[in-house]
């Protein structure tokens, strides 16, 4: 069994910041890619930003600049630094992680997704 448990969502005004943090727990083998969706009403869910194991990010073009992707490989926990934030990046925010519970293929797990409103 696997648990993802995503925390730190919130309200916050324009050009405030916010730190999300999503940890795996459970049988975990290893942890390849990591990442961060966001979903708004009406909206399809899109990538905001991913990390591999080997650290290499990836930024959706609307973030790049204000949001900083890490993770604690130690701790199999994803962090999501989110700077200047705008009313646009209100959101439920869900991570997802790309793990093997053993020797074999990978399986994606999703948090239960955390929300963040931005008020201007």
């Amino acid at each position: 069994q696997v648990q993802v448990v995503e925390s730190g969502g919130g309200l916050v005004q324009a050009g405030g910041s916010l730190r999300l943090s999503c940890a795996a727990s459970g049988s975990i083998f290893s942890i390849n890619a990591m990442g961060w969706y966001r979903q708004a009403p009406g909206k399809q869910r899109e990538l905001v930003a991913s990390i591999t194991s080997g650290g290499i990010t990836n930024y959706a073009d609307a973030v790049k600049g204000r949001f900083t992707i890490s993770r604690d490989s130690t701790e199999n926990t994803v962090y999501l630094q989110m700077s200047s934030l705008k009313s646009e990046d209100t959101a439920v925010y869900y991570c997802n992680i790309n793990l093997k519970t053993r020797p074999g293929p990978l399986f994606s797990y999703w948090g239960q997704g955390t929300q963040v409103t931005v008020s201007s």
